[in-house]
């Protein structure tokens, strides 16, 4: 009989990270899930790991924690994040930096403490959890997508370094889902008047979406789907709208495709 597969998702106390831990472990996975706080909760049959993405000895012990009481990884689901909100002329560096240590290092630094199991195994999937934003530009989420964007260079640079070892990166890009993404994101430090009309329409655009927005469940579906499949894709957009916006940003020239947007953030000034 086949070893029960094992599962290192991150950032599994709400949004895509709790629907993916359940799904994986109704797939039969025997599902290990990273949380910061000793109270948060995971879902039923999640065994907790407190991990840090920010923090490499906590990675360390953590993905030790995982190998000593399961033996293997045979997945891991990079999920963890984080959001900015303002113009990037408002945003401080320090700021951006903090986002890209979650966002870009964090899952760099994870993916970099499996590795050397899954070599040894000849075998893993290692899943990034980016967005359409990884692929499309974000009025007033500069720096989310810049991180984003970095994730994909990223993701897409390793999947030909470890194919030849029987390890695979996968990409997921949702579009707009109904999670707390908005309500916890931190704003920029700085307030400059020039932005502040463009910002409120967007930022109204952006909270109107996510309440319209898609089942988390549907991103926890692609990525097991992902995580199953012979030949997986490297990249699955996911979601109302995400397959269209992947084809348009490839195909459709350059000036429609940035009206379309402006359009769509309810900009003014299209040129």
């Amino acid at each position: 009989m086949a070893a029960q597969k094992v599962a290192l998702v991150t950032g599994v106390s709400s949004g895509i990270g709790e629907a993916t831990a359940r799904a994986l472990t109704r797939d039969g996975y025997r599902v290990f899930g990273t949380i910061r706080s000793p109270d948060a909760v995971v879902p039923d049959g999640v065994e907790p790991v407190s991990l840090d993405v920010r923090d490499e000895a906590s990675i360390t012990a953590g993905v030790a924690s995982v190998l000593s009481r399961a033996g293997r990884i045979d997945a891991l689901v990079n999920n963890a994040g984080a959001n900015l909100m303002g113009a990037i002329e408002e945003t401080d560096t320090a700021q951006a930096q903090a986002l890209f240590d979650v966002n870009f290092f964090g899952a760099a630094r994870v993916t970099r403490a499996v590795l050397p199991t899954m070599r040894a195994q000849r075998a893993g999937r290692v899943v990034f959890v980016s967005s359409v934003l990884g692929f499309l530009p974000a009025p007033f989420m500069g720096f989310y997508a810049a991180s984003k964007h970095a994730l994909e260079g990223y993701s897409e640079s390793l999947d030909h370094e470890v194919r030849p070892l029987g390890i695979r990166a996968i990409l997921i890009e949702p579009s707009y889902m109904k999670t707390r993404f908005d309500k916890s994101a931190m704003v920029a430090a700085g307030t400059i008047t020039d932005y502040a009309e463009a910002r409120a329409a967007v930022g109204a655009h952006m909270n109107a979406s996510i309440e319209r927005g898609g089942d988390p469940t549907h991103v926890a579906g692609a990525i097991a789907a992902a995580l199953k499949a012979r030949r997986p894709k490297l990249r699955y957009p996911v979601g109302k709208g995400a397959g269209t916006l992947a084809t348009l940003r490839s195909f459709m020239p350059t000036g429609p495709f940035d009206r379309a947007l402006r359009k769509e953030f309810r900009l003014d000034g299209a040129r």
